[in-house]
């Protein structure tokens, strides 16, 4: 069964708002057997919308438009779409009460304008909308399914989950759809792909790998579709157990997680703790951990430590190694981490120091180049890393590759 999505506005065109809807929508229509065939904006303009409706029929069995149903001159979709189905608008009694007593609880008049929210194309379904005045619109044409929704976000989501998810599961017999996510971090899209070549091709044509990167991780999607869930759920979960046990070394979870949270789990199991000493990620390793709730469980917190002298006062890295090698040397990284594991008593650390630019490099310390230290009592890894010259891009980088470095550790352990 296959979905298309279709969100009306100029506000998401000229990036004005950020279309979360098709999002939502999607994993809502997934999570019951239904697969998006394809997700489109088009203008706040009749020719634009018309075509996008007549293309979307010819590759859907299901329709799903979201917007355009304002009660200002902008908002067409509603006439539209009469246009579309060859019909007039009509007064629904139904849509006209829900709009009096939205005006009525608030104590406002009801304007024309917001009366002829309740005109809805004659050969629809009305879809009331609890939440708003905009009604929600439920065609049956030419076999296939379109359902036309106000584009406010909360809206929306109560009329799906109240009204159209039941409908289409009613409407049609929908197959099972099962997905399974296996988190690695530390290879590339292409080595992965070559390791676990011979177990991609002897999977059956139901059953997909999909490969999702992601500065420094690969998230590798197993789906399925079928009528019998629980084979369906046996058989990708023996496909997922083979990957996994051939990509052991770089496995972070089985599941579709944050890199940090499957860290935060493996250590939370483990019954131990992490701290952590950041120079050029100024923190964004600690928020990283922190976003999570239940953080505090195996994050114990740590230092961001820009100067040399609170290096120095407290991380214990020596003046002379300072000195030395520099704040962005291997030596530092390794009595930063050293330090961490010291002061903050947690049983892992973790330390960075780089220089990530945009200026500040040298010619045998380029901008990019970042030393990571991991740590735990009885072994370590220190390694050094030249990443590019844009700022955001090598914090990022560094503090996914620190935390690859730290899994890696877990497992060594």
């Amino acid at each position: 069964m296959l979905a298309e999505i279709i969100t009306i506005g100029d506000e998401i065109l000229i990036g004005q708002i950020v279309d979360t809807n098709s999002a939502w929508m999607a994993q809502e229509l997934n999570a019951v057997g239904i697969r998006i065939k394809q997700i489109s904006s088009v203008s706040d303009d009749r020719e634009h919308i018309l075509k996008a409706l007549a293309e979307a029929q010819t590759r859907a069995d299901i329709i799903l438009i979201t917007g355009g149903l304002g009660p200002t001159k902008d908002d067409i979709t509603k006439k539209t779409l009469a246009d579309y189905f060859g019909v007039g608008l009509v007064e629904n009694e139904e849509a006209l009460a829900n709009v009096q007593r939205i005006f009525a609880k608030y104590n406002r008049p009801l304007l024309e304008v917001n009366r002829q929210q309740a005109l809805v194309p004659a050969n629809c379904e009305v879809l009331n909308n609890l939440n708003g005045t905009a009604p929600g619109m439920w065609f049956n044409h030419q076999g296939k399914v379109l359902v036309s929704m106000p584009g406010v976000p909360f809206e929306m989501m109560y009329m799906m989950e109240g009204q159209v998810i039941p409908r289409l599961k009613a409407n049609f017999k929908l197959p099972y759809i099962i997905h399974k996510t296996i988190l690695t971090v530390g290879e590339g899209e292409s080595f992965i792909a070559e390791r676990i070549a011979d177990i991609e091709d002897a999977l059956p044509g139901y059953i997909k790998l999909a490969y999702l990167p992601k500065l420094g991780q690969v998230r590798l999607r197993l789906s399925g579709y079928g009528d019998n869930e629980t084979a369906l759920q046996t058989e990708i979960d023996r496909f997922a157990d083979q990957i996994v046990d051939r990509l052991q070394n770089v496995v972070a979870a089985r599941e579709d997680i944050a890199l940090e949270k499957a860290i935060m789990n493996k250590l939370e199991e483990m019954g131990c703790t992490v701290s952590l000493a950041e120079s050029c990620t100024g923190g964004y390793l600690a928020h990283l951990f922190t976003q999570h709730p239940g953080s505090s469980k195996t994050f114990l917190g740590g230092a961001v430590a820009y100067a040399y002298s609170l290096k120095e006062s407290i991380l214990d890295v020596s003046a002379v190694t300072l000195l030395r090698h520099g704040a962005v040397s291997e030596e530092t990284a390794t009595e930063m981490v050293t330090g961490a594991l010291k002061n903050f008593k947690s049983d892992y650390a973790v330390a960075v120091t780089g220089i990530a630019g945009p200026d500040g490099g040298t010619p045998d310390k380029p901008v990019g180049t970042v030393w990571i230290a991991v740590a735990g009592q009885n072994k370590s890894i220190v390694r050094k890393f030249v990443f590019g010259n844009k700022r955001r891009q090598n914090i990022e980088r560094t503090a996914i590759t620190a935390l690859g470095m730290l899994n890696t550790l877990l497992g060594a352990q």
